[in-house]
């Protein structure tokens, strides 16, 4: 994989790069963890590649010209994702309304906005090893500043339209 192909995510200084562009990001409200020891629940942002998979974008909120060159789809209001350890589904995109424990992807936020699917534990998935490993947008906390995610990066949402026009087949999330 070239340099170009890699988005780099500084965790520690909180910082998210494509080749010369970069603008400040947040992580997980966990810190940084090795990925053989990330677990469902523990808010951290696993360390390691991932494969960008695809673009999740949200109607009335993104505008269809800011469509990346990867493969997209438009939220719906059913979309969901599972997070519970014991659902078959585990780590995967499931309809709803669902039973068993599961993100609402059309949030009232704008954090799912724009969701770039990671490869993050999905080949396959391992129960209680991560779920909904998503670069999105961040959320401004009460305090005036982004809040820290659930494991994820994110970033402002100026700043995601600049990588969604930057985005092409075969890249790849680098946290470090």
């Amino acid at each position: 994989m070239s340099a170009a192909d890699v988005i780099c995510v500084d965790g520690t200084a909180g910082r998210l790069t494509i080749g010369d562009w970069s603008c400040p990001c947040v992580i997980g409200r966990g810190g940084l963890i090795a990925a053989a020891d990330k677990r469902e629940g523990d808010g951290a942002t696993p360390i390691g590649d991932w494969p960008v998979r695809a673009a999740l974008l949200r109607p009335g909120r993104v505008d269809s010209a800011a469509a990346p060159a990867i493969p997209w789809r438009w939220i719906r209001n059913s979309d969901g994702w599972s997070d519970d350890p014991a659902d078959p589904a585990y780590n995967r995109p499931v309809h709803l309304p669902r039973h068993t424990s599961h993100e609402h992807l059309a949030r009232d936020d704008q954090a799912y906005d724009v969701i770039l699917v990671l490869g993050h534990n999905d080949a396959p998935p391992v129960s209680g090893m991560g779920s909904a490993i998503f670069f999105h947008q961040w959320v401004i906390g009460a305090n005036g500043a982004p809040k820290a995610t659930e494991g994820c990066v994110a970033i402002a949402p100026e700043d995601m339209r600049v990588v969604l026009g930057m985005l092409r087949p075969g890249m790849a999330l680098r946290v470090t």
